[in-house]
């Protein structure tokens, strides 16, 4: 039995009201589902709460899935907007971000590559505000373009998958991630942060 079948089974199973079915199906996505809350909402365990709440959604709107993207996408779709609308719901109550929030940087899309394989002090320094500084900035965008580019430089989604996750069309996925890029380069500038070349690089800026 191919994947896909494999998954079509899971799926009528998990309708039918099978939840060792419906673990099976999503397990494979749970990491990456919630980094991408933790990486929109700022916190751990808000992002924990996120990524039940959409599983949760997931598990309730199952029967109404037809195919007509494949389940990961439209797993990222549910997830992507559950985040959205947290992030929405918050706003207003969160006038201050706090520049040393953790940085969960495990399969993120920052290279980091230090001019030579000695250990430098000033250099780690350099970096970990980089980064500190990076994730209060997308913290601070505006809520689509917070979600474009941590798919993008973070996730590693493509334009494509992006477009097709959140039913954009892609100059619009392009424009805001343009944006936010602009706005995060803005802030490592205004900061005295922009490192010379090697220490930082965002994977992707011309892609």
């Amino acid at each position: 039995m191919n994947d896909r079948a494999r998954e079509a089974e899971l799926i009528a199973r998990a309708v039918s009201g099978d939840g060792d079915a419906f673990a099976e199906l999503v397990q494979p996505f749970e990491a990456k589902v919630y980094n991408l809350a933790c990486r929109m909402c700022g916190s751990r365990e808000d992002a924990y709460d996120l990524a039940q709440e959409a599983f949760l959604k997931v598990y309730r709107a199952l029967g109404r899935f037809k195919g007509d993207s494949s389940f990961s996408t439209w797993l990222y779709r549910v997830v992507s907007n559950t985040c959205l609308d947290q992030i929405r719901r918050t706003r207003r109550s969160r006038a201050v971000l706090s520049l040393d929030a953790p940085v969960d940087t495990e399969g993120g899309s920052l290279r980091r590559e230090p001019a030579d394989a000695s250990f430098d002090p000033e250099d780690a320094a350099l970096r970990a505000e980089v980064q500190r500084e990076v994730r209060a900035v997308v913290l601070q965008l505006a809520p689509d373009h917070r979600l474009a580019i941590v798919l993008r430089d973070f996730e590693d989604f493509s334009y494509e998958e992006i477009a097709d996750t959140l039913g954009w069309n892609p100059g619009t996925v392009k424009s805001r991630i343009s944006r936010a890029r602009a706005a995060l380069r803005d802030r490592l500038v205004e900061r005295e942060l922009l490192p010379r070349p090697g220490v930082y690089s965002a994977k992707g800026v011309d892609a």
